[in-house]
Parts: C-alpha cells; structure tokens; sequence
C-alpha cells in the first residue's frame, strides 16, 4: 500500500509553516496511522533528515496526545475513535492525505503537528477538583450514589482532553470540553460544596485562555473520539446562571 503525504511543517511557534510531501511506501493495511508516520520518521531518519515531530503516548485512544488534523477531519475519518485508532484500511491505495496540527488561537504550534494545550490544564487547575479530608480513604460504599447519577457522570468523564472539540469548532471554542469537566463532579456528591464555585472559575479560565464561545454548530459533538454529548454544555450553563445569580 502507498499514501502519499502532505505534511505540515513549522519550526517553532514563531517561525512560518509550509506543506512538506511524503511518500510513504510498502505499508500495510492493518497498520495505524501513527506506525505509518514511524515508517516515514525511519525514513527520514535513515536519510539523515529532520523527523516529523507529532504527540503519542498510550496508542489505545486513552492519553489524547495524538492530536492531528487528516484531510480536515480531527483524528482522521473514523467517528468515535482518536488518530492512533485510525488503520490505514480506512484510505483507498494511493490516496493522498493532508495533516495538519489542531488550528487555534489558544492552541500554538510548537513543532511540526505538536501543539501546546497547556491553556486546558489551566481550565481545570482553576476548578477541575473536589477538595476533601486528609486520611484514611473511606469504604466504597460509604457514600451512596445512585445508578444513572453514576452513570451519567462517568459519560461525561470519558473526556480524554484531547482537544478535537476546538479543532473542529469555528469559533474555536472548548466549551464541551470545559462541561464536560464541570458536569461529571457536579453529578455528583463529593463535588456539591464547590459546584457553583467551580463552574464560574473554570468558565472565567476558559476566556482568559483565548477559547471562542459556542454557537450551536454541534462540530464538537460529531469529532469528538469518546462522543461526549453537547448536552453537557447546556448543563454548565444553567450552574453558570445559577453561580452568577448568587454573586449579585
């Protein structure tokens, strides 16, 4: 099998970017997007030239660092699953794909396809948190939470942060990610005290970090690999309201 590539390439965040074309050759079917970019890093490397630098970490679709944009489609073609996920079965021989780095204002080009999206930890370093009692960790059980609440709460944990959700927004906004975040500890208990707290700090760090707001388009909802529904964000609305109404 051969793809043919158009990679983008930059230094640093400072310098310009342009399109590079790869070919890369004698690949197999059942290989992963990401083992075909290590095939044409050997390449390059053999030839003493500079490998394409792009993020990786787990490869199962859990760390969220392989963060790539294939032919304008965040982590590639297949819906519910992330770049690493992608097999090259999903192209056609011969076919020629761009790749491109997540494009927004609040996530910068370090190098090649690696972007800084550092602004999402500073989303959750401003409320992403339940504060609790040094000790001994208490049994289990000894809180009772009800099936759906749980339930509810772990679909909306199943962010993995990755950042697919500003990619494919116009407005570049990380609002499924920011509700994503605010609803699964405010479903539940350990996270009641600092809800109304919380939602305002994260949302306050969200625009300070340069993110656009949502206009209902739904392009998050559709890239995003663990499928978080945008009805989240109508969810962190309501606690900003309702946050916002106790300050006055």
């Amino acid at each position: 099998m051969k793809l043919h590539l158009k990679v983008w390439r930059q230094k640093s965040k400072e310098s310009e970017g342009h399109f590079e074309l790869h070919e890369a050759e004698g690949l197999n079917p059942n290989m992963s997007f990401l083992e075909m970019m290590d095939v044409v890093n050997d390449r390059l490397a053999r030839e003493r030239k500079e490998p394409i630098a792009f993020e990786h970490d787990c490869r199962e679709g859990i760390c969220g660092s392989c963060a790539m944009v294939i032919n304008g489609e965040p982590h590639g073609p297949n819906q519910g699953a992330t770049t690493c996920q992608v097999y090259l079965r999903s192209f056609r021989d011969g076919e020629t794909l761009t790749v491109e780095p997540w494009r927004a204002r609040a996530f910068p080009v370090i190098k090649d396809l690696v972007t800084d999206r550092s602004a999402f930890d500073r989303i959750i370093q401003a409320g992403g948190f339940v504060s609790v009692n040094t000790g001994q960790a208490p049994d289990a059980n000894a809180m009772p939470i009800g099936k759906e609440d749980a339930e509810r709460a772990f679909d909306a944990a199943h962010c993995i942060g990755c950042g697919a959700c500003v990619a494919a927004c116009r407005n570049g906004s990380a609002m499924l990610f920011a509700a994503a975040k605010v609803s699964h500890l405010g479903m539940l208990p350990q996270g009641q005290p600092e809800r109304a707290e919380r939602v305002r700090k994260m949302v306050e760090a969200m625009d300070a970090a340069g993110f656009g707001n949502c206009s209902n388009q739904y392009a998050c909802e559709a890239v995003c690999p663990k499928q978080i529904s945008a009805d989240w964000i109508g969810r962190m609305n309501r606690d900003y309201a309702v946050s916002a109404a106790k300050r006055l």
